[in-house]
């Protein structure tokens, strides 16, 4: 699930708070996986934290635009 910033762009705000949700869910998963076993894919976490920042930046830039307008 490799989103890129421009397909964040297009997301609602409702569907942003949503993938941010379940990516942040994801990412705990992943990181409790990786104290108690080892995983698969370790460059996977440092994806998730990566979409988790570009969402909240997005989501802060439209916020920004709407106190703006």
């Amino acid at each position: 699930m490799a989103m890129k910033a421009t397909e964040l762009r297009e997301m609602s705000d409702e569907q942003l708070g949503l993938t941010l949700k379940e990516t942040e869910h994801n990412l705990f998963r992943l990181r409790m996986q990786a104290q108690t076993e080892r995983l698969d894919a370790p460059s996977e976490l440092r994806r998730l934290k990566r979409l988790v920042a570009r969402i909240k930046t997005i989501q802060c830039e439209k916020a920004s635009k709407a106190v703006a307008a």
